[in-house]
Formats: structure tokens, sequence, C-alpha cells
């Protein structure tokens, strides 16, 4: 159990930056400032582990239209190539259009969101997964093969991301099967019902030992061994764009759970990776080495 896997589609960016506003209907505004990148998801969070040092195992939909083609080189730049998924000839990525303002973002996106899987996918998946230490668990059809990875002694880490129904009736079966949750406060009251984060984490309870809440900027709260703790923000890294926060905060945190820290000690490792992550525009534009994430966290906390 030497890797980290997790499947999940292929995001692009494209970044329009320094806009002074969104276009209206008819007219066109140029920009000097424009960038191409992998966006957010559950592979940037492996890509971010693998900067870490740790092995991982990306499954995901590529095809040969220029934009896999582009995903491709990038995977590979980052020393994480994929296990392709699809067999089909669209382009199976979600690709958006991001136009930055100074205090905020609007986007356009081509795409199906995640992966809708067949049972030949579902194989695939479970072979490339197979023998895991961590496997990263998103909404979709993989259901029964992280089941048959917990069976086998995988621990799963589950974020589910936003979703306007959020509810523990939903998604009671990811929530079941996965041994940690990562929301952040939104999230963590939309699925719970409760009004505020730490209502939200205690009533999390229900299915986990373990409870993670992330507070935004006021760092993270956690729940072990019926100690309730909060972990603070790293100061020193100013915020300049906060896509691909969340994917960096679970790198962190399974870095952590990687290497058998403790929950406190897992949850600032996320903090880092996370606050490091929005200091750049891009989810993976900014980010920590090992070496670095431990000197962080020796410094820091």
């Amino acid at each position: 159990m030497d890797f980290i896997a997790g499947a999940g589609a292929t995001n692009i960016d494209l970044l329009y930056e320094n806009m002074p506003k969104i276009p209206d209907v008819g007219e066109e505004i140029y920009t000097d400032s424009f960038s191409l990148q992998l966006g957010g998801g559950l592979p940037a969070t492996l890509i971010n582990l693998s900067r870490l040092g740790i092995k991982t195992k990306i499954a995901t939909e590529l095809s040969n239209d220029m934009f896999s083609e582009f995903a491709k080189k990038q995977f590979k730049s980052e020393g994480a190539e994929p296990f392709n998924l699809y067999k089909g000839s669209n382009i199976p990525l979600n690709i958006t259009s991001a136009i930055i303002l100074e205090h905020d973002r609007s986007f356009i996106t081509y795409g199906k969101g995640s992966i809708e899987p067949d049972d030949e996918a579902k194989e695939e998946f479970y072979k490339i997964a197979h023998g895991a230490k961590i496997c990263l668990m998103a909404p979709g059809g993989f259901i029964e093969v992280y089941k048959k990875l917990k069976a086998e002694g995988t621990i799963l880490v589950l974020d589910t991301g936003w979703d306007e129904e959020l509810s523990y009736k939903k998604y009671e079966e990811l929530l079941i099967t996965a041994d940690y949750y990562t929301p952040n406060q939104k999230e963590a009251m939309q699925i719970s019902g409760c009004s505020n984060p730490k209502d939200a984490a205690l009533s999390l309870q229900k299915y986990f030992e373990r409870v993670v809440v992330k507070l935004d900027r006021d760092g993270c709260l956690g729940i072990d061994g019926g100690e309730m703790f909060i972990c603070p923000e790293v100061k020193e890294f100013k915020c300049k764009d906060s896509t691909g926060a969340g994917d960096a905060f679970l790198a962190g945190f399974c870095y952590g759970l990687f290497n058998n820290y403790r929950l406190k000690d897992c949850i600032e490792f996320g903090n880092i990776t996370g606050g490091k992550a929005v200091t750049a525009t891009g989810a993976l534009s900014a980010f920590v080495t090992e070496e670095e994430l431990l000197k962080y966290k020796e410094v820091i906390y």
C-alpha cells in the first residue's frame, strides 16, 4: 500500500485575467493576461500529492483532442501520468473559461462535470486502485469500487464538493463508506442542516469518529477523540485566487494520513498546502514541496 489513487474528470481552465468587467451581450473586451492550465478537481489533488513525493494513480477520461493532449503533457510533466478510462472520440474533459475580475470571477464550462462510468470503467478503476493505502472518493458511479477497496483495508477520503441538494439522505451511502470527509463550512452546514460550522461538525460525528470542517479564512475545525479544536490559517499566505484551495488542502491532509500523522497534524498540513495554493492564479500554480511543507509545519505550528 505505497500509493494514493482516485478517479475524477480532468478540468482545463482558460483564464482571462485583469478583466475590467464581464462583457455584455454583443460586447468584446480584450485583456493582455491569459493562460491555459489544468484546473481543479480530484486529479489536481493527486498532482499535488505527487509533488509531495507520494506515488499516485490518477484514473480519468482523455481522448485525442487538443485539450486532452495538453492535459496529458501536463500530467506527465508533474510525474503523474494518468490512466485513461475513456473509449470514445468526443472531448471528455470539462473546459472552463474563467473571467477574473479584481474582486470576483465568472465562469462558463463545457462538459458533463464528472465521470459517468460503465461496468468496464468501474472494473478498470478497481484494478488501478487495488492495493492503494488511500483512495480519494467523489460522487458518481464508483461506490461499489470504493466498498471493495474499503474491505481490503484502503482508507477512503471523501470530498463531495458543493451541491444545492447536499443532504445526509442523498449522500448517506458515500458517508457510510468513507473514513474521512473534508467539507468546507458551507458544505458541512448544507449537508447537516445546521446553521453554524460547530453544530455541523458535531452532527457529522453521526458518521465519522474524526471530523474535519474547513473554515475558510478562519482555518479548519477538527474533532478527534471527542476533542474539538481549530487549526488557524497560515497568515503569511495572501489570497490572490481561491481556485483549487480545497484540492490543495486535501493533498496536505492526505499527505499526513499517508504518513500516519494524527488528525491535527493532517489538518495543519492541509492548511499549509491549501494556503499556499491561493497565492497565485490557477488551481496548480502555487504549491509547496515536501521539504517546504515540513519546514512550514515546524515553524508555524
